[in-house]
C-alpha cells in the first residue's frame, strides 16, 4: 500500500509586530530577528522549508502593522485556528492578525505592487515617554504648509538615489510614488508615502529632509532639487528608526488610504 501524501498548502499571514527588540526582519546569526521567530514558531507545527518568503526586509527597530509573509505548510484546521497557533507560539512583540490561502508558490515580495510606509513624529520640546517607542519627537514644530509641499514634490516616478541605496549593486534607483503626504493628527503628524518599492533607508531619509524643510533648516526647494540631481546626496541624518512602520503591502490596483 502507498503512503499517504500529506496535505501541504500555501499560506499568507499578516504580520504586526513591535520592531524595538529586533535586529530587522530578515534572519541573522546569532541576532533577535522577525523571520527567525516566526520560523521558529512555524517549526513547531511541523513547517519544513529552508526560509519564510516574505514581503519587506524592516531595518532594525523598524515596526510593523502589515508586513505579508508567505509559506507552505500541512495543516488540518481552519485558518482562524492557524493564526491562533502561531500566535501561541510568537512572542509578546509579533503577531498574526490574519491568515488566507495562498496560491502555490506565492511570494509576496515579487507579487506586491506598492507598499505603504507611516512616519509619526510627535512636536515638543520635552521628552515623551508615552509616545516616543513609535515616534520621532522634534523642536521646533515643522510648519505644515513648507512640509506638505515637499511631500507633494516626491509623487511620480523619479530617481531617489539622493535619498537612499539601491538595495543591490548596479540596481537602478527609481521608483514610483503614488502617494505621499503630512497628515496632522493632534499633537503629531505623520509622513505617509505609498510606492512600488523602496530604497534602502529612503523613508526615513525622506523624513529627515521634510522635517529640516518644516523646520526652515533647509530651502523649500531642497526636495525638487535633489530629485533633478540625484548623485547629489542629500547627507542629513535619516529619520531614527522607531517612528518608521510598514502600514501595509498592496497586491493590487486598488487605492487603501487610511
Amino acid at each position: 500500500m502507498t503512503a499517504r501524501v500529506p496535505d501541504v498548502a500555501t499560506y499568507q499571514s499578516i504580520l504586526a509586530y513591535d520592531g524595538t527588540a529586533f535586529a530587522g526582519f530578515q534572519r541573522q546569526p546569532r541576532r533577535r530577528t522577525v523571520q527567525g521567530e516566526v520560523e521558529r514558531a512555524l517549526h513547531t507545527l511541523g513547517w519544513r522549508e529552508k526560509t519564510l518568503r516574505g514581503a519587506g526586509r524592516t531595518d532594525t527597530g523598524v515596526h510593523a502593522a502589515g508586513q505579508v509573509v508567505a509559506y507552505d505548510l500541512e495543516w488540518r484546521g481552519d485558518l482562524k485556528r492557524l493564526t491562533q497557533a502561531l500566535n501561541a507560539l510568537l512572542p509578546e512583540d509579533i503577531a498574526v492578525v490574519e491568515t488566507a490561502p495562498a496560491s502555490t508558490g506565492f511570494r509576496p515580495r515579487y507579487a506586491a505592487r506598492w507598499r505603504r510606509y507611516r512616519y509619526r513624529i510627535v512636536a515638543a520640546p520635552q521628552r515623551q515617554p508615552l509616545v516616543e517607542r513609535f515616534a520621532w519627537r522634534v523642536w521646533p514644530a515643522p510648519e505644515v504648509a513648507r512640509i506638505a509641499g515637499g511631500a507633494r514634490e516626491l509623487v511620480g516616478e523619479h530617481d531617489f538615489g539622493a535619498f537612499g541605496t539601491a538595495p543591490r549593486r548596479g540596481s537602478h534607483t527609481r521608483r514610483i510614488v503614488r502617494r505621499a503626504e503630512w497628515v496632522e493628527d493632534g499633537a503629531g503628524a505623520s509622513f505617509v508615502i505609498e510606492a512600488d518599492a523602496f530604497l534602502y533607508r529612503m523613508v526615513r531619509r525622506l523624513t529627515a529632509a521634510l522635517v529640516a524643510v518644516g523646520q526652515a533648516r533647509a530651502p523649500i526647494e531642497t526636495i525638487a532639487e535633489h530629485l533633478a540631481q540625484p548623485e547629489r546626496k542629500w547627507h542629513g541624518s535619516p529619520a531614527p528608526a522607531h517612528g518608521l512602520c510598514l502600514e501595509a503591502v498592496i497586491f493590487d490596483e486598488e487605492r487603501t488610504d487610511v
